[in-house]
C-alpha cells in the first residue's frame, strides 16, 4: 500500500519521501510467497466491488508503465457449503457493475475441472475474468516506477517517533529526523510499534501457505483457476501449480497471534502448518494433497470485522492511516494507493471509503 501511494503522490509532482523499516520486496510482511488472489465479485458490498474493478485497472496500467506481467487472468473459482456461506449476496453488486459470474453446482464444478471431489449440495461461483496478481512483482514495480517518478526511499530504516505540530509532522528514525506536510502510516502488522501515538484494533496473525505436489496437469496453471473454499472445518483458498511449483493453499481463518519484534515461528513448527492444508486437500482435491514442496509464513493484520482502515488519525487531520486489511488486501493496493493520494493531495477519494472510517469502532 505504501509503495503504490508512493508512486501516485510523486507522479503527481508531490515531493515525497518513502521510509521502510525493511527493503521491499521482503518476506517480513503480508506480500511475499506469491500469488495472490484478485476478485470482482467481493463480498462486503457495492464499495468493495467498485474498488476491485478499478484495483484491475490499476494494476494494469502498472504493467504497461513497468513492462512488468503482473496480472494472471486464471479465473477464479468460489466453492462453498451452504450453511457456512451463501453466494447470493454478492449477486447484485456485482451485476449492478458488470461482473461476468457463472453459478455452478457440485456436479457441474466436477465436471469442468475433475480434480475437485466437491460433495453434492456444496454451490459454486466462478469469475472467468478474476486471477492472481504476482504479489512481490508488484511490489518490486510500485518500487522502481516511485523511484523514477521522483520518489525517495529509505530501507532498513525504523521510525522510531511520529510528532505532529501547527506546522506539519516530524518523523524520527535512529539517525535522522524528517519534516513533511502530511504523512501516511501503513505499517501492516506492524502498527502497534508506533502505540500510543496512535492505537488501532488490529491483531496481527502469523498465517502459513503451503505448495504441494500434484498428480497430472489438471491442477496446472492454464487448466486450473485461483480458488476459495468455505467449509465447516474452514475457510481455504489457493492457486494452481505455477511453473511446476505445486499447488499453493492457505487457510484464511485460524492462525496464532503475532507481535511485532516477536520471532515469527517457521513453517512446520505447528503440526496444524501442514495438517490442516493437508486435510482440506485431501478431502476436496486428492490429486494436489501430494508430497509438501514449500511452505511459507506470513501474517494478517485482523480488524474485528475484517474491514479495512482508511481514514485521518482522530486527533491529527495530516496524519493518513492505511491499514487492517485482514488477510485479503493485496488485490486493493493499486486502488488504495490513489485513494490515499487522493486524501493527501484534495481531502476526498471518488471511491467511497465511509465502510473504513475509524469511527466505526468508536460507535460500537
Amino acid at each position: 500500500m505504501g509503495m503504490s501511494a508512493g508512486y501516485e503522490l510523486a507522479r503527481r509532482g508531490l515531493k515525497t519521501l518513502l521510509i521502510d523499516a525493511f527493503d521491499p520486496p521482503h518476506a517480513l510482511g503480508s506480500h511475499h510467497g506469491e500469488p495472490r488472489l484478485i476478485r470482482h465479485a467481493y463480498h462486503g458490498g457495492a464499495a468493495y466491488v467498485s474498488m476491485a474493478l478499478r484495483a484491475d485497472e490499476r494494476w494494469l496500467e502498472l504493467e504497461k508503465l513497468t513492462g512488468e506481467k503482473l496480472l494472471e487472468r486464471s479465473g477464479v473459482l468460489n466453492m462453498s457449503d451452504p450453511d457456512v456461506y451463501s453466494y447470493d449476496v454478492r449477486l447484485d453488486d456485482a451485476a449492478a457493475l458488470g461482473v461476468t459470474i457463472e453459478l455452478l453446482n457440485a456436479a457441474q464444478i466436477r465436471s469442468r475441472w475433475p480434480g475437485v471431489r466437491l460433495p453434492d449440495g456444496f454451490e459454486g461461483m466462478y469469475e472467468p475474468n478474476a486471477g492472481y496478481l504476482y504479489s512481490e512483482r508488484g511490489v518490486a514495480a510500485y518500487k522502481r516506477a516511485a523511484l523514477e517518478a521522483g520518489a525517495g526511499l529509505l530501507t532498513n530504516t525504523f521510525v522510531t517517533d511520529i510528532v505532529p505540530d501547527a506546522g506539519g509532522v516530524t518523523v524520527r528514525t535512529k539517525d535522522n529526523i524528517f519534516h513533511a506536510g502530511k504523512v501516511l502510516i501503513s505499517a501492516g502488522a506492524w502498527f502497534k510499534r508506533l502505540e500510543p501515538f496512535i492505537s488501532l484494533p488490529i491483531r496481527s496473525v502469523r498465517k502459513v501457505v503451503g505448495w504441494f505436489e500434484t498428480e497430472g496437469n489438471g491442477f496446472d496453471s492454464g487448466v486450473f483457476p485461483g480458488f476459495t473454499l468455505g467449509t465447516k472445518d474452514g475457510g481455504y483458498y489457493g492457486f494452481p501449480s505455477i511453473d511446476g511449483k505445486g499447488l499453493k493453499i492457505g487457510r484464511h481463518d485460524t492462525g496464532v497471534e503475532w507481535k511485532p519484534g516477536e520471532e515469527l515461528a517457521p513453517f512446520g513448527f505447528y503440526p496444524e502448518d501442514e495438517g490442516d492444508l493437508r486435510r482440506a486437500l485431501s478431502a476436496f482435491m486428492p490429486g494436489a494433497a501430494g508430497r509438501l514442496l514449500s511452505g511459507a509464513v506470513c501474517k494478517y493484520e485482523m480488524t474485528p470485522d475484517e474491514d479495512f482502515i482508511i481514514d485521518t488519525h482522530p486527533e491529527h487531520r495530516n496524519v493518513l492511516l492505511a491499514g487492517g486489511f485482514s488477510g485479503h488486501g493485496f488485490k486493493f493496493a493499486s486502488v488504495v494507493g490513489e485513494i490515499a493520494a487522493d486524501l493527501i493531495e484534495k481531502g476526498k477519494s471518488a471511491q467511497d471509503i465511509g465502510l473504513f472510517s475509524l469511527s466505526r469502532f468508536a460507535l460500537r
